[in-house]
């Protein structure tokens, strides 16, 4: 039994909903409880959350999921916090026990103090920018890809813990040019090819 922790970091805030990230949190859900060797839990930060029980939650699973908008070219601000909230109560408590380092030698092994090691992760992104942004010369993000750089941080993060990273999925475009159809689509895709083949069981 495979144990997958959804985590739904939209929001409700300005002019956002927070019902696209509501909506593929679902459909993870969904997923997951109809396909056969998978154990859930979820977490929808925007209906609150005990830190301790956040924390049981990533030592428990195998997989964490992370759903989150891109706002400003970084996670939504509620999202960052459970981030800084969960994580920091987590120290020596299940996800990290220090930076890797030790005084007899503070230049290296950094990075290297987390307590996750063996489990893994995959984050889906929400974008109003469309993926051409990202992959045509001239255009805004330099051809450099969401993972390589908006997202440097948030990989480097989950490295920090121990955990390795599952391919990413991201949603573009949908503001101005939403195909909800098409995108659960793909998105289920993309679940089948990373936990159908290589963690049912």
């Amino acid at each position: 039994m495979t144990k997958i922790f959804i985590i739904n970091g939209g929001q409700n805030f300005g002019h956002s909903g927070g019902k696209f990230n509501d909506t593929v949190t679902a459909k993870t859900l969904d997923f997951f409880t109809k396909s056969e060797g998978f154990e859930v839990k979820v977490t929808n930060i925007s209906e609150g959350y005990d830190p301790a029980e956040e924390v049981a939650k990533y030592v428990w699973a195998d997989v964490i999921v992370y759903h989150t908008p891109i706002w400003w070219f970084q996670l939504p601000h509620d999202f960052k916090k459970y981030i800084d909230v969960v994580f920091t109560e987590g120290h020596a408590n299940g996800i990290y026990n220090s930076d890797g380092r030790s005084s007899a030698n503070p230049a290296i092994n950094y990075g290297t103090g987390g307590t996750l090691h063996g489990r893994k992760y995959m984050v889906t992104t929400s974008w109003n920018a469309p993926v051409e942004a990202f992959t045509l010369p001239g255009e805004f993000f330099n051809e450099t890809s969401v993972d390589k750089g908006i997202l440097f941080g948030f990989h480097r993060m989950n490295a920090f813990t121990g955990l390795e990273p599952l391919p990413s999925h991201h949603f573009h475009d949908v503001m101005k040019n939403p195909d909800m159809e098409a995108f659960l689509g793909d998105y289920e895709n993309h679940l089948e090819n990373i936990f159908i083949k290589e963690y049912a069981n």
